[in-house]
Order: C-alpha cells, then structure tokens, then sequence
C-alpha cells in the first residue's frame, strides 16, 4: 500500500454538472490527473439526481403500488427547506416483490467503460487511473421511496438486482482496471433520525446489508464506501455535530466484511475546522489496506480547505481529499473553481 499520508490523491465521488462522459474524463484529467487513482463518468443523464429516476423504476414492478391513500415524505434539506414531496410506494396486499427491476447501472457502467478505455488509449487518460462506479445501496430507495412498514419486503430482491449488477460489470470489464463505490446515504440519515423508524432495527439491518453487498463485489475489483449527508440542493439534509456517526457506521462494515476494503470516503461540512469535529477519527479501526478520502473542499474557500485538512490530519492519517458529494447538484460554473482546489490542496500538501 503506497504511504499516502502526507501526499494525499484526489478522491471524486461521483457526479460531475457536464453534459456527458467524455467531457468528465477529458476535464478531470486535465485538472488533476498527476493526482488521480480512479476517475467517474460523472453520473450524467437519468442518474444526474442520483436515485430520483428509481421511484419510476420500483414504481413499474408488479408487486408494488403508489400508496394514494399515505402522505408523500417531504425531502427537507437541514434547514427546513422543502426540496420536494415524494409520493409513497407500497406492496400490494399480498403480493410479493420479484426482482424483475431494470436500473439500466451495468449498462451505463460499460457504455462509460468504452469511452474511459477509448481515452486512455489515446492517453487522454493517465494510464494507471482506474475506472470507478459509483452505486446506490440498495437500502438508499427503500428509504426514499416506500412506506416505513414494507422496507424489508423491497430490500432483499433490490439487493439481489443491484448485486446482480455488480456481477454483469465483473463480468464484462476487466476486474483489475475498475473500482465499485457504493454510495451509502440513506443509512447515515436514518441512524441520525431522518426517516421515521421501519419495523427492523436500522442499525442492525444498515450493517448488514453494506457487509453482504461488500462481499458482494468480487475480490479482483476494488471496493469503496462513499459515505454521505445528501446533497440534493448541493446541501445536506443533516449537518453532523461531528465525524462520530460516520466512523460508528465505517467501523462497522469494516467489523464484518471478509474482502478487502480498498477506501472509505466522509464528508466534512464547511465550517468546521476545529477539534472536536475530527476527534472521533482516533476510534477508526480502518485496516492497514484501507485508505480514508476526506471531503474537506469546498468553493472558493483555500484556507478553509487547508485548515479543515491540517485539523483532521491531528486526529489521523488522511489519504485522499474531496468534495462532501458528487457536484452535480451544485452551480456548473463553480467546476472549474472547485477542481482547481483539488489540485491546489493535495499539491500544497506534498
């Protein structure tokens, strides 16, 4: 494992506010690619909102209905801002979900594919970057989209399709130039109170669906958790008090998955740089394989990027540095700023 410690890479977690892969390859690269290990195809199209397109998708499967009858859940970002209602989906009376969901990720993932290869061949790339993609937990829909009670009767055929997903990419591309990210939101906001509670303990069952679809993912791929608050308005939904709910979930996974974890990224809100934010990153049992991304840039703000990175560094090591989510959500025309921050700090940091 290459010390990166004092030269941290830069980490993007996923979505890039371009118009296509091409454009994200082509752009990143020429901002940071000295700095790169892995590079996203910027989740443009249907998944530019990330998981808003899987409603429809839950919504087609013959075992589930829209639940008129039941409130929407209102999408509120931190400070009370209303985002925007979901209507609620349920499984009929009866009846019981198949995995028959088309999400339309492998595919996605090898159309990127070609045009990452393409590039890199023509060195538009550099040549040890690693394709990375960027997957919903299958617990992140049954959140957003179901009513509390029927969660667990989704859950299991989800995980089934999006692991099934996984072994189509693995089986397509090849194992040792790709990484699979899953990205777990839904399961931070819950253990910080944002859903109203479902009939299984979400503690117990958030673990053990990011172990099983850890091991889901086979040993010849690289393995990373994306750990988030949201950032549907280019906000979160939660403001952490600190990184302690964040390193209790990471630590947990780390506890029961039997492959390697290759990096875990955190988020870290803007203002703060002090202490007690970054303290609970001495109780992180990370394994010695395992590197730590955190997402400390924020726009136009150099010294507070600088401060927030020196601050978490006093509480343990840091190996790659980001933004809080992907910045597809956020104004376009703070891209440039915000890549050229990246290799600013990891640059200043050497």
């Amino acid at each position: 494992m290459t010390d990166r410690g004092k030269n941290p890479i830069v980490h993007f977690v996923g979505s890039i506010p371009l118009p296509d892969s091409e454009t994200v390859f082509r752009t990143l690269s020429k901002a940071c690619g000295p700095h790169l290990v892995r590079l996203p195809d910027g989740e443009t199209g249907i998944r530019k909102t990330w998981i808003r397109f899987l409603q429809e998708v839950l919504a087609s499967n013959a075992a589930i209905e829209v639940a008129d009858d039941v409130p929407p859940f209102q999408f509120r970002q931190w400070d009370g801002k209303l985002l925007r209602e979901i209507p609620r989906l349920r499984v009929k009376p009866g009846a019981t979900v198949q995995n028959t969901f088309e999400t339309g990720y492998a595919d996605m993932a090898v159309e990127s594919w070609q045009v990452f290869e393409r590039l890199q061949k023509a060195g538009g790339i550099p040549s040890d970057v690693k394709f990375q993609i960027s997957i919903p937990t299958p617990i992140a829909p049954t959140y957003n989209n179901m009513v509390p009670q029927d969660r667990p009767k989704l859950l299991p055929p989800l995980t089934e399709h999006l692991l099934g997903e996984v072994a189509k990419i693995a089986s397509a591309l090849p194992n040792e130039r790709i990484a699979i990210q899953w990205d777990v939101c839904q399961e931070v906001l819950a253990w910080e109170g944002y859903y109203d509670q479902g009939p299984v303990d979400v503690h117990t069952e958030t673990i053990d669906v990011l172990r099983a679809i850890g091991d889901g993912v086979p040993a010849s791929v690289e393995l990373g958790y994306h750990l988030c608050y949201g950032s549907p308005a280019d906000e979160h939904l939660v403001q952490p008090r600190d990184m302690g709910v964040m390193v209790e979930i990471t630590n947990g996974i780390m506890g029961g998955v039997k492959r390697t974890i290759d990096f875990v990224h955190m988020p870290v809100i803007k203002s703060r740089t002090d202490d007690a934010f970054f303290a609970p990153l001495e109780g992180l049992q990370l394994k010695p394989e395992t590197e730590l991304y955190l997402g400390l840039i924020h726009y136009d703000d150099t010294t507070g990027d600088a401060a927030r990175l020196a601050a978490a560094r006093r509480h343990g090591r840091v190996d790659g540095v980001a933004t809080e989510c992907g910045m597809a959500r956020g104004d376009p025309a703070r891209l440039p700023s915000l890549l050229a921050s990246h290799a600013r700090l990891v640059t200043a940091a050497d």
